[in-house]
């Protein structure tokens, strides 16, 4: 194929970088071969000047410095240096993490402290190994891997997902691929604008959830990837991605203790705090849920034992007592201590006043009413319980997210909540539009 299809193309742009190499060529394919051919160091990108035929091959990428405006210019960057994601054992692969699977910061591949290192970048000078980033110099079978700073582990794999065929793993909290369509093909609204669907899902708010161009994404722990859709009459659908197939390796030892929220816990406790035994995860009887063991495949929903698959203060469980739908369980801290823990908060049901209403879409609605549509009662908004979601008072400082009220913090079509029902997420509460011939 053509040189230039390894590259990602951006026209109008330039990148400040301290390695650079000047070249006088008579077009971006000339350039690309200079970019192939540069043994200075490890050429990640091209500029190319359409006026001066210059030719600049860089070290860096627009992912590792500062971009800006430059109308002639036009900026071609090796995508292999640009995939987050890993084909096959990952031995091309050339992304940026730095960290085991057990979050141990990496050695660099040129320093010879803790470890004195095999692998060098002298000794395989094809191998891209730069900095402290994971590779596969050796062709491993379990994928890239790396030195590690911690005296007592040389080296350990790093957990770099599959790309093949866009796949995603666990629930896709991670998916940072390109789909960029829904299951019944819809094509997808970009994140950072509010047009057909007004939302506040933005890049701004977001920034950790890698919400890129009109990429699928997860941003709140959904069953998997979605987007809003450029279809007016329909405001957000799933992605059809798979899964990968090989799962991320699951810490063992390490989480047999409460650390944290216990969401890395794996232990084989199954009795409540007050001692009431667990109901498995994979009935529904006698508590109906939606924490179902194969729709969640990376929460450790295994048998009847207490876990926090959806960032709860600690481990829980839904008990067999058909009174005490769901309880706390009493697991050991790992530091040797019993952490306490605090009651639910009753969210208040206040009576809401007849007359209440909403303008417009009702984002300036700020009354009481606490009860959807089809009268289930609503979640706190600080809460993430039955419901985990991304809607929290801290994230919407000016949508007045207080208690369990009805609200409008993304621009839908009408005030609505989480419902404290597990198996319905969110409903359109029961408030009636305001008779305000001015405001239409």
């Amino acid at each position: 194929g053509d040189i230039l299809d390894d590259y990602l193309r951006t026209d109008g742009v330039w990148i400040l970088t301290r390695n650079k190499q000047f070249y006088k060529t008579n077009n971006e394919k000339e350039c690309a071969e200079k970019c192939e051919a540069e043994r200075n160091f490890n050429c990640r990108a091209f500029l190319f000047t359409r006026k001066k035929l210059q030719c600049l091959t860089l070290a860096e990428n627009a992912k590792m410095t500062v971009m800006f405006n430059s109308t002639d210019a036009v900026l071609y960057e090796k995508k292999i240096y640009l995939l987050q994601c890993r084909r096959g054992i990952g031995k091309d692969y050339r992304g940026m993490e730095a960290k085991t699977w057990r979050g141990i910061p990496c050695q660099k591949w040129a320093e010879k402290t803790p470890h004195n290192p095999k692998y060098t970048p002298e000794k395989h000078p094809n191998a891209g190994l730069d900095e402290n980033y994971c590779r596969n110099p050796d062709g491993d079978e379990r994928g890239p891997w790396c030195y590690t700073t911690d005296p007592a582990t040389r080296f350990d794999y790093c957990n770099i997902p599959e790309c093949e065929g866009q796949c995603m793993q666990c629930n896709g909290e991670d998916y940072h691929g390109e789909v960029s369509r829904t299951e019944s093909g819809l094509e997808c609204q970009r994140w950072d604008t509010q047009e057909p669907h007004m939302h506040g899902f933005t890049p701004k708010h977001f920034p950790e959830k890698d919400l890129k161009m009109n990429y699928c994404r997860n941003p709140d722990g959904e069953l998997r990837p979605w987007c809003f859709t450029t279809s007016p009459t329909k405001r957000w659908e799933y992605c059809n991605i798979p899964r990968c197939t090989m799962h991320p390796p699951v810490s063992g030892l390490g989480s047999q203790c409460l650390s944290g929220k216990g969401e890395d816990y794996r232990g084989r406790i199954a009795v409540t705090k007050s001692g009431n035994a667990c109901q498995h995860w994979n009935t529904q009887f006698p508590h109906r849920h939606g924490w179902i063991p194969d729709r969640y495949p990376c929460k450790g929903l295994e048998e009847n034992y207490c876990r926090n698959p959806d960032g709860e203060k600690r481990p829980w469980c839904y008990t067999i007592n058909s009174s005490v739908r769901w309880e706390y369980c009493a697991i050991p801290h790992c530091d040797g201590t019993e952490q306490g823990v605090a009651g639910m908060s009753n969210v208040p049901m206040e009576v809401p006043l007849p007359e209440e209403c909403y303008r417009g879409k009702g984002q300036s609605y700020r009354g009481t009413t606490s009860t959807t549509a089809s009268g289930k009662k609503c979640q706190a908004w600080n809460s993430m319980f039955p419901h985990r979601h991304e809607k929290t008072p801290d994230r919407f400082p000016n949508a007045d997210l207080r208690d369990n009220y009805c609200r409008n913090p993304d621009g839908d079509n009408s005030p609505w909540c989480f419902t404290t029902d597990p198996s319905v997420t969110w409903e359109y509460c029961s408030l009636k539009r305001c008779d305000d011939h001015t405001q239409e």
